[in-house]
């Protein structure tokens, strides 16, 4: 911990200098240019990285050089909760992260991904969007009010399956097996409502946790299995599609407040093509990354194989109404209301 603290506070002061490097009374220039540090925890070849880079490209494109985007992939500058801080803090620009992820800024965050919630892609994705979704337009006010953080904008990147190294085929077969959880309060819940004893570690350690048996298993969308090679380490996936989830891109209030008009515009239009390009990006690849799987020898168990999806729906919507119904009710209300 004092090692992360004391990283924080060193790119505390060489965030705070290259922002202010690119400043001039007349604004950032090609020859001085406003550079943005984003850091993500994903590999720089996956979906998530890749929408990384390609909005650093796009807003450098845009802006004609004027602002540079520096990305910092595979939780180089910390873990996913020392980089949202990062953010808040100001030594980091941009990130994107899971909304469960960025509970540590506002804890309501979290219901966004909370299981079996949406209809489809397109009710996840306008439920998501900062600029129409009443739920998220009313939580990014008091994440920017309270954490000077901003919800830029949000990009599908996969519905979450459930892999272990047995076959599971119902809640009742996770008894006392070990499941890796996002160290968040929703996540928590999704993987002990599935059955299993959740255990929260940081995705920078999961590779290790799973080949050493400090996990049994693990939740994520299967273009995440694909990147990161979970294959050799975990032999069965379980297509329980339990969470369909965006993630937010979100960038430090008071940067973005200092950008001229003209370039929040080119933010705001960039962040809508990069929304896009990598939501499309992901549903096109989730067809052959489910193939690359099955040839490197993972056993797929859907509801064909004898999976009980409703089984594992019942089960975790129960443990969800109990810690989350009083609380967040309304909210849910509002999201399955959209249309």
């Amino acid at each position: 911990m004092k090692k992360g603290m004391t990283l924080v506070l060193a790119l505390l002061m060489v965030g705070s200098m290259l922002f202010a490097a690119g400043q001039t009374e007349s604004g950032p220039t090609p020859e001085k240019p406003l550079v943005m540090r984003y850091a993500h925890m994903n590999v720089a070849n996956s979906p998530n990285g890749l929408q990384a880079q390609y909005f650093a490209d796009r807003i450098a494109e845009e802006t004609g050089g004027a602002i540079k985007i520096e990305v910092y992939p595979g939780s180089q500058l910390g873990t996913i909760t020392e980089m949202a801080e990062m953010v808040s803090q100001g030594s980091v620009a941009l990130h994107h992260n899971t909304y469960g992820g960025l509970q540590p800024l506002l804890e309501d965050l979290g219901l966004f991904d909370t299981p079996y919630l949406y209809r489809d892609v397109d009710h996840l994705l306008k439920a998501t969007d900062p600029e129409t979704s009443p739920v998220l337009k009313e939580l990014n006010q008091k994440l920017i009010d309270s954490r000077n953080v901003r919800v830029l904008y949000s990009f599908y990147f996969g519905t979450r399956d459930l892999t272990a190294n047995s076959a599971v085929y119902a809640p009742k077969d996770l008894s006392g097996k070990k499941i890796r959880a996002i160290p968040s309060a929703i996540y928590m819940a999704a993987v002990e409502g599935m059955g299993a004893v959740a255990v929260p570690v940081d995705w920078a350690e999961v590779p290790v946790a799973l080949s050493t048996g400090v996990a049994n298993g693990q939740e994520n969308p299967v273009s995440v299995l694909v990147s990161n090679k979970l294959y050799d380490v975990q032999k069965f996936l379980m297509l329980t599609h339990h969470i369909m989830g965006s993630e937010p891109v979100v960038i430090n209030e008071s940067v973005w407040q200092k950008l001229s008009d003209e370039h929040k515009q080119v933010f705001t239009k960039v962040a809508k093509e990069t929304r896009d390009w990598a939501s499309n990006y992901v549903q096109d690849s989730e067809a052959s990354d489910l193939q690359i799987l099955a040839d490197k020898g993972m056993t797929i168990i859907g509801p064909e194989q004898g999976l009980k999806v409703d089984e594992f729906r019942a089960s975790v919507n129960k443990v969800v109404e109990q810690r989350f119904g009083a609380k967040w009710g309304a909210y849910y209300e509002q999201i399955r209301a959209i249309k």
